[in-house]
């Protein structure tokens, strides 16, 4: 299992701290308190290492397509108007992911980068409307060759506390490349144009670069 280099940094010093109180528990209270923080510790270890994992998957690029972003379930498909940078009713899909999902995330389409901007904010659960415009949150849109514009948001929700974008404006970028990572329970919306077609359903499963979120027609 190959581990998100974001993760390095929390797993070394949890293994080290875990082994400390291993052995705090073995030479100070014995075999009985060493059991119960390995009953304790050791899951707790392995869903840190599955939490940070990469996963291995094929990619079809579709330059068509709007593909999820990330892993999760959709929690909102609305039209909306964008006034951070679009100015203008789109259509937002919204993914929300658990602490048991990849929380990696991708350009969900290819273009370039023409906006990228860091908001810090509350952190409301994620699945919280109000949690777009008032959590802690970067917004990001993208420019297809063909001139249509697709903006995405990572959101942190009440128990993620640090989002990683490294998507900057000026930039040409792939679908499917890696554009950043949210620890731990967090949302990515799409917006998309009025005229899409959506190709899910509210609380459907989705995988990012797998699931084809909608079809936008070149203009």
């Amino acid at each position: 299992m190959r581990i998100h280099k974001e993760g390095y940094k929390i797993l070394a010093i949890s293994l080290i701290l875990f082994i400390v109180i291993f052995a705090l528990c073995w030479f100070a209270m014995g075999p009985i308190a060493l059991f119960i923080s390995l009953a304790i510790l050791v899951p707790l270890y392995l869903f840190m290492l599955r939490f940070f994992r990469i996963p291995s998957r094929s990619i079809e690029i579709d330059e068509n397509k709007v593909l999820s972003p990330c892993d999760g379930k959709v929690v909102a498909i609305e039209e909306v108007f964008e006034s951070e940078y679009l100015n203008t009713k789109c259509i937002q899909v919204s993914v929300f992911m658990s602490v048991w999902n990849v929380h990696i995330n991708w350009y969900p389409v290819s273009g370039k980068v023409v906006y990228s901007k860091y908001h810090p904010g509350k952190f409301l659960v994620a699945w919280e409307p109000k949690s777009s415009t008032l959590n802690e949150r970067t917004t990001v849109a993208l420019e297809r060759n063909d001139g249509v514009k697709v903006l995405f948001r990572q959101i942190a929700g009440f128990v993620a506390r640090r989002i990683i974008c490294t998507a900057k404006a000026g930039n040409s970028v792939k679908q499917a490349d890696e554009v950043g990572f949210i620890k731990f329970g967090s949302r990515v919306d799409v917006l998309i144009p009025l005229s899409s077609k959506v190709k899910v359903e509210l609380n459907q499963k989705v995988a990012g670069t797998q699931t084809v979120l909608a079809i936008i027609p070149n203009k």
